[in-house]
């Protein structure tokens, strides 16, 4: 017979398991940025298809997540993990191997397909291992500290692989860990499926799918090149059938989402605030990643030491917001740090080509700080808002929003520093292209050259900051005032006392 001592103790071995699960989600994007100027020189691929290498994954993630948490609950979260797992490895070994920039960009979108099924089973399964309500917030908290910690060692180990290796080996990062995992999992997890077994609406999952890609690739679209009409044709379109989404998951009986649980002002307000949230952090780390490495010309792995105390500022705020909401209403805390992010963005605005690496470690890290306590909290009432049976779909929820949001973030905000890039005439499409084509020129037009280029890009830099602080502060502002009337999310007793 299981005592409820050794019960506990395996729950907290098996978070252990999670939290590898959600390092390694963070860690492969982080090690993506730093990648990008290798893979540019070796592929040569075009503005648009360097965008799509990042978030290709993020944006068949963000589609499939949704569908794949339905299937969770149905066949088991620990199963839809051991073989989400498996297939994440191989692809991230045809990813490293890619031999062009079409191959490497399919490998990608099929490691997010991959991906869906990690951070809703990690999110679930912790839901289900942690019932209580105090132990649950302290274990989200840590599952996003985890992914913040992906986001600091990411760099590190990711600029060291490519000081001595090919960019490829930034992907084989997860090969060992996805072996980890089902070696482990099936001993410290528990499994877990809804006993009446709903059905999946196919219709529905291909109609999420039809109205997330459409819509981020005429959003993309527009902000490189305008409103042209096959751009607006596509948000249009996209729209159009996530609206007949919307309208199918009301009348089934088994929805993939469970649109009733929006009726809740607090809870919409949790998951567009996690979305906001990641769309101008994820933005500002692409762009920061390839300015210090060809704008300030730094190694990857320099790079790396210097974006990593923006995570830790993550780190910080996730595991502060447990304690903070045990004497200020969790709207105002959530508030309150979004005001710090807009803060961090304003300084971010301030930088040249020539400033000072402390500017952007202040700006970052202010940034960075201010979402922590917004990641942990939205993201534990998005989790505790759904019954057990439902486990699964409502942490799809809650990792869809921000994963949407991020991909977001990296195309609009991207395309945006790389419409200010090109507009000012660098004959480049991008920073990279700009540097090597420099390499070929003279010595006295080479510095010339390569200076105009590095500014333009910084200026983009700037109005992508600038919108930024900007949708930070207006989100502050709309999370208080909500939080006036009713909590954004419920306050808790301190969780960390019974952890």
């Amino acid at each position: 017979m299981t005592t409820t001592t050794e019960s506990s103790r395996r729950a907290w071995a098996g978070l252990a398991v999670l939290c590898v699960v959600a390092l390694l989600a963070s860690l492969e994007l982080t090690v993506t940025h730093l990648a990008l100027p290798a893979i540019d020189a070796d592929l040569r691929p075009s503005g648009t298809q360097l965008l799509w290498i990042v978030d290709v994954y993020a944006f068949l993630l963000a589609g499939s997540m949704l569908a794949l948490g339905a299937v969770g609950d149905r066949i088991g979260r620990r199963r839809l993990l051991m073989i989400g797992a498996g297939a994440y490895g191989l692809l991230s070994v045809v990813a490293a191997y890619a031999p062009s920039a079409e191959t490497l960009i399919a490998a990608r979108a099929l490691l997010g397909v991959a991906g869906a099924t990690l951070m809703p089973s990690t999110l679930s399964l912790t839901a289900t291992m942690f019932r209580d309500a105090r132990q649950r917030a302290v274990a989200v908290g840590i599952v996003i500290a985890s992914v913040s910690g992906g986001t600091a060692i990411g760099p590190l180990v990711g600029g060291a692989l490519l000081e001595r290796f090919w960019w490829g080996s930034v992907f084989l990062l997860g090969v060992p860990v996805m072996v980890l995992i089902l070696a482990l999992g099936p001993v410290l997890l528990p499994e877990h499926r809804t006993t009446a077994a709903p059905r999946i609406d196919g219709v529905s999952v291909l109609l999420s799918l039809g109205a997330v890609l459409p819509l981020v690739w005429g959003l993309k679209e527009i902000a490189v090149d305008g409103a042209g009409w096959a751009a607006a044709g596509a948000v249009a379109g996209g729209l159009v059938v996530g609206t007949v989404f919307v309208v199918r998951q009301q009348g089934l009986a088994d929805p993939v989402v469970d649109v009733r649980l929006f009726r809740d002002p607090a809870f919409s307000v949790a998951v567009a605030t996690l979305a906001i949230g990641i769309f101008v952090l994820w933005g500002a780390n692409y762009y920061l990643a390839q300015y210090l490495q060809l704008v300030q010309d730094l190694s990857p792995l320099r790079a790396g030491l210097w974006t990593a105390p923006s995570a830790f500022g993550v780190i910080a705020g996730s595991l502060l917001a447990p304690r903070l909401v045990r004497r200020v209403r969790p709207g105002i805390v959530i508030g309150a740090g979004l005001t710090v992010s807009a803060a961090g963005f304003v300084l971010l605005t301030q930088l040249t080509a020539t400033s000072s690496l402390g500017l952007l470690v202040a700006g970052s890290v202010t940034v960075s700080a201010g979402l922590g306590p917004m990641m942990a909290l939205a993201t534990d009432q998005v989790v505790g808002a759904a019954p057990p049976e439902r486990a699964g779909a409502a942490a799809a929820l809650s990792s869809m929003a921000p994963q949407l949001g991020g991909a977001l973030g990296i195309a609009v905000l991207g395309s945006v520093v790389a419409a200010v890039f090109r507009g000012a005439g660098t004959g480049e499409d991008t920073l990279g292209a700009a540097v090597a084509a420099a390499e070929d020129l003279p010595a006295g037009g080479a510095g010339a050259a390569l200076a105009a280029a590095r500014e333009a890009f910084t200026d983009g830099i700037v109005v992508a900051a600038t919108v930024s602080a900007v949708l930070a502060a207006v989100l502050a502002i709309s999370v208080v005032a909500l939080s006036a009337r009713r909590d954004t999310v419920v306050p808790r007793a301190d969780p960390w006392e019974s952890a």
